[in-house]
């Protein structure tokens, strides 16, 4: 009998708990409108700002963005921003591309985030632990000052 109540027992678990489920980020992606992204270069088309959101509050391990085509054919395409931690980040909802995140920094030291080019579609890379999750963008050419 008692063999019986754990098996029902097991099936319960795992048909109607999430305990052996793998965890997800859900990530929204937005741009801004008068924030650029890309402002060092005045020789660069304006983008509009890239904001990321988050389903709820993440410990980030890793933040990494690389283009879409050069991930599409690079097993280890070079990134254009690249977070990490190595103690404790804070817990974030949300991130702007290029801005600073508590609690993480540079992979490479002192590198600077590269500027995102308009019209071009991007891939985020996001680590919390275990949890991995990426999602696809594009960026939004912003107008240009004056016109």
């Amino acid at each position: 009998m008692s063999v019986v109540a754990v098996i029902l027992a097991a099936v319960y678990v795992y048909f109607f708990t999430d305990v052996f489920s793998k965890k997800t980020i859900l990530i929204m992606c937005t741009t801004r409108p008068g924030r650029f992204s890309n402002t060092r270069d005045p020789n660069q088309e304006p983008v509009y700002q890239v904001s990321f959101g988050f389903d709820g509050k993440y410990q980030l391990t890793s933040v990494k963005v690389v283009a879409a085509d050069d991930l599409a054919t690079n097993k280890y395409p070079v990134p254009l921003w690249h977070l990490i931690t190595d103690s404790n980040s804070v817990l974030v909802k949300s991130i702007d591309y290029g801005h600073p995140v508590k609690g993480m920094k540079s992979a490479v030291a002192r590198a600077q985030p590269d500027p995102l080019q308009a019209e071009v579609e991007y891939v985020l890379l996001l680590e919390a632990g275990k949890t991995r999750a990426q999602t696809n963008f594009h960026t939004a050419r912003a107008p240009l000052a004056g016109k």
